[in-house]
């Protein structure tokens, strides 16, 4: 057993089983044991790699983007440059090197990090070396100020509920103990206002993901989008409307059982696009794939500028991360982008709509 397995056990022993979000919550989030809370997991020496730290030009893109809805939207002097989760620090630091030769945005931009790790905002710190950063533990702590802000794989590591179709009503899929050891079970059947409007489109012993930590982050982002102005992009991997289990644990870049390893394995699961935006309201949001997205916004001439330098290994390095980043049979489709911008408009470009 990990540490975390047996204070789990535990728990369960004393209390009965738990809700699939409180377990998730406990082995990203425990503050000694938790995999975010002890560890880098990013890149080739962690569990995941994620797209800004495959390609500078993930970041150059998303960064000019956002600068370009500051300008749209009247340059404001007064801007939160905001990340939610925001890893290494090297996304932030790719949009900040992209916008250096915008006129005036730096002078505008506040950073703000949304990180909860202390082990990640050293890391941070050190990725971002003396620009100004204020670090926030939650996204309903960001200032009431025009705001652009950008989440990279930040929703699919928010914990998440499963429930199983029973009749005409739900069963939580929950965490207990079986010989001892961290098994599945499902606890009595409830009703569930949240879901009831699944009843039409599921069938009996389907599951359904409900993720109640992302509706609030998401309303209080586009509270402050839809009153002073600014634009959010979310990117992540994930479909409109949720539908199975997507429950997913990576380890040392492979697939895991979830309940293996507590604590020592990410666990993530598909984000719902169509949740997000739906408490996004009454801002107006457009979604596409990553690809798509990416290809808009330039990548092809960026990637082709950035090849004139390289040969060999480095050249086929940098065209392997363009494909990785937008081919569909890799990031390209899986990967979907979501825009909030004020009810007017306009949308952010690369948005259709």
């Amino acid at each position: 057993m990990t540490p975390l397995a047996t204070l789990l056990t535990r728990r369960i022993e004393a209390a009965g089983p738990m809700t699939l979000a409180d377990y998730m919550a406990e082995c990203l989030m425990h503050p000694r044991h938790g995999y975010y809370a002890t560890r880098d997991p990013f890149g080739a020496q962690g569990d995941f790699t994620t797209a800004p730290e495959i390609s500078q030009m993930f970041g150059e893109l998303i960064g000019l983007c956002l600068a370009q809805c500051w300008l749209d939207q009247g340059a404001p002097a007064s801007v939160t440059l905001a990340e939610l989760g925001p890893g290494r620090g090297t996304l932030m630091a790719d949009i900040l090197r992209a916008t250096r030769g915008v006129p005036g945005f730096h002078e505008a931009a506040q950073v703000v990090l949304v990180e909860t790790s202390a082990a990640l905002r050293s890391v941070q710190r050190r990725t971002l070396g003396t620009r100004p950063v204020e670090w926030l533990d939650s996204a309903e702590d960001l200032p009431d100020r025009f705001t652009l802000l950008v989440a990279n794989e930040f929703f699919d590591a928010l914990p998440i509920r499963q429930f199983v179709r029973d009749g005409s009503g739900w069963r939580e899929r929950m965490v207990g103990l079986q010989d001892g050891a961290l098994a599945f079970g499902l606890g009595p059947e409830t009703a569930l206002a949240a879901l009831a409007h699944r009843l039409e489109d599921t069938r009996q012993g389907e599951i359904v993901e409900f993720c109640p930590a992302a509706g609030a982050v998401m309303a209080a982002v586009a509270a402050r989008i839809a009153a002073q102005g600014g634009a959010a992009l979310v990117v992540d991997y994930g479909g409109w409307h949720s539908r199975g289990d997507t429950l997913q644990a990576l380890q040392a870049h492979r697939f895991a059982d979830p309940l293996a390893c507590p604590g020592e394995a990410d666990l993530t699961a598909h984000v719902d696009f169509e949740a997000l935006a739906a408490a996004a309201l009454p801002c107006g949001t457009a979604c596409t794939t990553q690809g798509d997205l990416l290809l808009a916004l330039g990548i092809e001439q960026r990637a082709r500028r950035l090849a004139q330098s390289l040969s060999g290994e480095a050249l086929a390095s940098h065209e392997a991360a363009t494909r990785r980043l937008t081919d569909a049979a890799e990031m390209g489709t899986l990967f979907k982008a979501l825009a909030v911008f004020p009810p007017q408009g306009p949308a952010p470009a690369g948005f259709a709509g």
